[in-house]
């Protein structure tokens, strides 16, 4: 049975779905089975990975219109990757969901109703903490989060932090916090006080594997391709097989 991680930050733009996509793609290239799923009405995990954005998907699933097999995409890139796709359709579950018969578990049903099939699903949530967000974290086994290497970054994760507390005491007591990785970062004195009070204030939680800025990241996904697959040699590349690495070594000793 897959474990479960949901990426998730309400603060935009701190490297959250080129995470998903490039953490899920290097986990896949090591040879574990992987499924990624977009849960964000942006969609752009599946613009990223090159695929259509009006696809069935989460949102045909969590209404009862579609079976997670019937619209999940195989990665054909990356041979153990597999998607389950997202549109702005997706934007309707927030006010849609809370009125469902077991309202905090659709996703969970969905997830558990496929999970068999890989080593692990990755979730890359909408930079909210709205229901889907919190439908998501009661799906999931463990939480992965990433923070920009910035003060403005720190001030939000509080928010999450006591969201995930909340989840775990309501809903999935099983809830852990997978870790925290450290992105766009830049060698300033600025960047490494953040990383400095990072790994200060959260201990092993922190990855050692840190994602620095790199023009490829942004440009790979205009491509639909995971960056490693866009440049080999990039330091985004490098940096996201690095943490892959780590996070697999991470969960053989749990």
């Amino acid at each position: 049975m897959a474990k479960v991680i949901a990426l998730a930050n309400q603060k935009g733009g701190v490297g959250k779905t080129t995470t998903a996509i490039n953490l899920a793609a290097s986990v896949a290239l090591l040879g574990k089975k992987v499924l990624l799923i977009d849960a964000d009405p942006q969609a752009n995990a599946t613009s990223g990975l090159g695929f259509d954005i009006n696809l069935d998907g989460i949102y045909e699933c969590i209404v009862g219109q579609k079976r997670a097999e019937e619209v999940i995409q195989h990665c054909s890139d990356v041979k153990k990757l597999w998607l389950l796709p997202s549109s702005i359709n997706l934007v309707a579950a927030d006010t849609e969901l809370p009125n469902m018969e077991n309202a905090h578990h659709i996703i969970k049903s969905i997830v558990d109703s496929v999970r068999d099939a890989y080593d692990y699903v990755f979730i890359d949530c909408s930079p909210s903490l709205g229901f889907t967000t919190v439908n998501i974290l009661t799906a999931a086994d463990s939480v992965l989060v990433p923070v920009q290497c910035e003060y403005l970054a720190l001030e939000g994760l509080s928010k999450l932090l006591n969201t995930i507390k909340m989840v775990k005491g309501r809903l999935n007591p099983e809830l852990q916090i997978e870790g925290f990785v450290l992105t766009m970062y830049m060698r300033n004195r600025l960047n490494n006080q953040v990383v400095s009070e990072v790994r200060e204030h959260f201990g092993d939680l922190a990855y050692e594997t840190i994602i620095q800025r790199n023009i490829r990241l942004g440009e790979a996904p205009s491509h639909g391709k995971p960056v490693m697959l866009y440049d080999a040699s990039a330091t985004g590349s490098v940096n996201y097989l690095n943490l892959a690495r780590e996070f697999l070594k991470r969960n053989r000793k749990k």
